[in-house]
């Protein structure tokens, strides 16, 4: 099996594996509802309020709210509450009688994913029901459009790596290998990767986000409905974007490539203008494309989302000039084209500075998603993290291998001239055949004999011989790291899933399994000073707790004060008060990821509530933490 086709079946497999992990862990955390889940309540609410940890996108079936022979209840559109996006609710029909009541809900978060769930309330006692919900997480994001969906997510960034990676060498580089056709099918098969995966994302993002058949990717009412959505504005515009692409591969493969090396100062003055047009040009398109992917995945929604999307774009752009780079050479290495010494050693300096800025951008996205250390290991995000850290790191170390073997470089053995490689002229032989079917079978011979030819004076060349093993291994490797990835941008970072296991809607105790919360009312006596706080402890027992805040106005709608301390007293013990460092997660929550507390008793939880430069109220509510 040759290289090609090996990295053609590995990219194959990799694509099955993300096709069938697509329907990952939803990435808007359902943080808390009223009523609360499984709660009993006396009187029949109004309405129903979903809180989550971010913003979501609502439609006119968001919220199904079930009595318990299975009809709906719910009355109007979902809308979110005072204008807030993280919030989801419904109006009520007046004179609901007793009994057990589904709400069934769903939406996309703000970074594209979409997320679903059902929960069960009781008013006055509760009752059988007749409603069998199917598993609303796999009901949306799952089935063969997730599949497909997935796949199509690595298609797109494959293909984005390789048309800005090989576009930089051969532009910067490499320019005589923009003569040769080896060179052009990978940026051209890097263009037509990217347009093709992203006019199927477009296709299927409606099915995707709703859970619906394939048959909805030709449906113009869905087509309207995502191209009125960010992620579908984002797709769009990538598709405009590759319009200019396509323009500047014709230019960097045709008058640029052609003019050869400047005969006098002229045509050197010429040179300059293009590449310098080319260079602004390309920028520019290649940064769009990458806004595309930051404008609606997880750099848009979360902490300092301002930062964290130029800083993804940063990132996207270091890993596609990494990577398709390497493509680049390992083909010319490969092909034997004759590559000079010189453009080995200018992309070894752009491919250091690509790794060195894609580590650091990369720490910085670490730090944002996960939030705390024991993310790492308690998350999936934070696991699948792990394994791209591993990944990178010996990434770092071959090609480290790969600098060593540049540096012993020598001229290439055997030069292949562009002309040559473009297009190679047919040998005729005075007195050869005219029977077509010897003519092929000379021609056969011919190429096989040059193929071995070609094979030998290679390995005859050690340094180079050991160039290409080693950026071979470095290719295996990053086509791993591209899988991993695009895993990363289908499970739900670390910060939110942690809000997710930290919540808890309705009251209860830690001997019940469950994090202990409890709800402290308090009022500052300002304008807007009156909510509650809802503080949950998880798991509600002696050691390290993980501490979750969440502060409500009267509505109750999530809102933000200007500042909320928290402490813990142990008083049979004379030991505390021990103040909780808080950190802002979203709107209304703040969160706390390890919280000692160092004995079993009653518990004062003291929370201090400040919504106004004087407007402050402490208030205090006793918890019971076992051993």
């Amino acid at each position: 099996m040759t290289i090609r086709r090996a990295l053609v079946v590995l990219g194959a497999l990799l694509a099955v594996v993300l096709g069938a992990a697509a329907p990952a862990s939803a990435h808007a955390a359902l943080v808390n509802t009223n009523p609360g889940e499984d709660s009993v309540v006396k009187t029949a609410p109004q309405q129903v309020l979903l809180t989550f940890s971010e913003g979501v996108l609502l439609s006119a079936d968001s919220l199904r709210v079930l009595d318990p022979a299975g009809g709906r209840v719910d009355s109007g559109t979902p809308q979110h509450a005072n204008g807030n996006s993280s919030t989801a609710v419904v109006a009520l029909r007046a004179g609901l009688g007793d009994g057990t009541y589904t709400v069934a809900w769903k939406a996309v978060s703000e970074d594209s994913h979409p997320v679903a769930g059902a929960f069960t309330f009781s008013v006055g006692a509760p009752s059988k029901t007749t409603v069998v919900l199917a598993d609303q997480d796999q009901a949306v994001g799952g089935g063969a459009a997730g599949v497909l969906y997935g796949i199509g997510r690595y298609i797109a960034y494959a293909g984005y790596a390789l048309l800005v990676g090989s576009s930089v060498f051969l532009a910067v580089c490499w320019p005589r290998g923009a003569l040769l056709r080896p060179m052009q099918r990978i940026a051209v098969g890097g263009w037509v990767a990217l347009v093709a995966s992203t006019i199927a994302l477009l296709m299927l993002r409606g099915p995707y986000v709703n859970g619906s058949g394939l048959g909805d990717a030709f449906d113009l009412g869905v087509m309207r409905d995502v191209l009125n959505t960010r992620p579908g504005a984002a797709l769009l515009s990538r598709l405009l974007l590759l319009a200019a692409a396509a323009v500047f591969l014709a230019v960097l493969f045709g008058s640029y490539a052609k003019r050869g090396t400047p005969a006098n100062e002229s045509e050197r003055a010429e040179r300059a203008d293009l590449a310098w047009g080319l260079g602004i040009g390309g920028g520019v398109i290649a940064t769009g494309i990458a806004a595309t992917w930051a404008m609606a995945e997880h750099a848009s929604v979360g902490i300092q989302s301002a930062l964290a999307m130029p800083v993804d774009v940063v990132h996207l752009l270091s890993m596609a000039v990494w990577l398709g780079g390497l493509t680049a050479l390992l083909t010319s290495l490969v092909a034997g084209l004759g590559i000079e010494r010189e453009a080995v050693q200018r992309f070894s300096r752009i491919g250091f500075a690509a790794v060195t800025t894609l580590v650091a951008t990369g720490i910085y996205q670490s730090w944002r998603q996960l939030g705390s250390w024991d993310a790492f290991v308690s998350t999936s995000y934070g696991q699948l993290l792990l394994v791209k850290i591993g990944l990178v790191v010996l990434l770092v170390e071959l090609a480290w291998l790969s600098r060593r073997w540049t540096a012993r470089l020598g001229a290439p053995a055997v030069p292949v001239t562009a002309a040559a490689a473009v297009k190679r002229p047919e040998r005729v032989v005075a007195g050869s055949s005219t029977d077509p079917a010897r003519q092929a079978q000379l021609r056969l011979q011919r190429t096989a004999r040059d193929r071995t030819q070609a094979k030998r004076t290679r390995e005859a060349d050690l340094e180079r011989s050991g160039l290409r093993k080693s950026v071979l291994a470095e290719v295996v490797v990053a086509v791993v790291v591209l899988a991993v990835t695009t895993l990363l941008t289908g499970t739900q970072p670390g910060r939110a899933a942690q809000a997710k296991t930290g919540s808890a809607p309705a009251p209860a105790t830690s001997s019940s399994g469950l994090p202990l919360s409890v709800r402290i009312p308090y009022d500052t006596g300002g304008p807007k000073g009156k909510g509650q706080a809802l503080i949950t402890i998880d798991p509600g027992r002696v050691g390290q707790n993980e501490v979750h805040v969440l502060i409500s106005g009267a509505d109750p709608v999530p809102v933000d004060v200007p500042e909320v301390k928290l402490e813990f007293t142990l008083k049979a013990k004379n030991i505390g008060p021990l103040p909780v460092p808080l950190q802002h997660l979203d709107v209304g929550h703040w969160t706390a990821a390890s919280v000692q507390l160092p004995m079993a008793g009653t518990w004062e939880v003291s929370v201090t509530v400040r919504t106004s430069e004087i407007d402050q109220v402490t208030e205090t509510k006793n918890v019971e933490i076992t051993s």
